[in-house]
């Protein structure tokens, strides 16, 4: 009995740990974005929407930009679902975002080996993280869901389709809009789809760690 409730009480640590980890690699994909803006107005004084995310690697937030993808990959590196295609694309999810922060991309020159590599990394991270939202978060072990869990599927169904049709739209622009309505200011399509992406991205994981629609205590459950 006694190795029972110490086990129970381990089992009950490893609960939080992985539920907090979600949670962290949720908040780093939402703010993201701002921290980007927020870190080129004060280090750059200036305030401008770029044409990508990724952009803000050539200013002087670039190493915070690149920091915040190797804190994410190093948080799926270390995240442990409830089986093997959990930790495969948690794995791969990580060394996709390591091939974000360290091959650059370059806007004048887009078709040269290092921003290919980033654009190829690129698209491989967010297809990992669309399956996980509509393939991998909503398994369970429970033959009833709870009604928490219910909600939280939804959430996860529409977090993987936004990302699906923030990706298209990205492509759709840079091959056929991009010359007919080109970035201008504020409009910059691709850096506000990229953000919308990260914010389902965020959002998907924040609620898989139960910071939004928390099963009761007595019904909390690993997933």
């Amino acid at each position: 009995m006694e190795n029972e409730t110490i086990n129970s009480k381990e089992e009950s640590k490893y609960v939080i740990s992985y539920k907090t980890l979600r949670i962290a690699v949720g908040i780093l994909g939402i703010s993201l974005p701002l921290i980007l803006i927020l870190g080129t107005l004060i280090l750059n004084n200036e305030f401008p929407i770029l044409n990508s995310i990724s952009s803000y690697a050539h200013k002087r937030i670039g190493n915070g930009f690149v920091g915040i993808m190797c804190a994410v990959s190093l948080f799926m590196f270390s995240y442990l679902g409830r089986d093997f295609k959990d930790n495969f694309l948690g794995h791969l999810a990580g060394l996709f975002a390591l091939g974000i922060a360290f091959f650059p991309n370059n806007v004048e020159n887009p078709w040269t080996t290092i921003p290919i590599i980033h654009l190829i990394s690129a698209c491989l991270f967010f297809i990992t993280l669309i399956a996980f939202s509509l393939w991998l978060f909503p398994k369970t072990d429970q033959e009833i869901l709870s009604k928490q869990k219910k909600k939280r599927n939804k959430i996860f169904k529409i977090c993987g389709y936004t990302m699906i049709i923030c990706i298209v739209l990205i492509f759709l622009y840079m091959a056929w809009l991009i010359k007919i309505l080109p970035n201008n200011g504020w409009f910059q399509p691709v850096f506000w789809l990229e953000s919308f992406a990260l914010l389902a991205f965020g959002i998907s994981w924040i609620t898989k760690g139960q910071l939004l629609f928390r099963d009761p205590k007595e019904e909390s459950e690993v997933e």
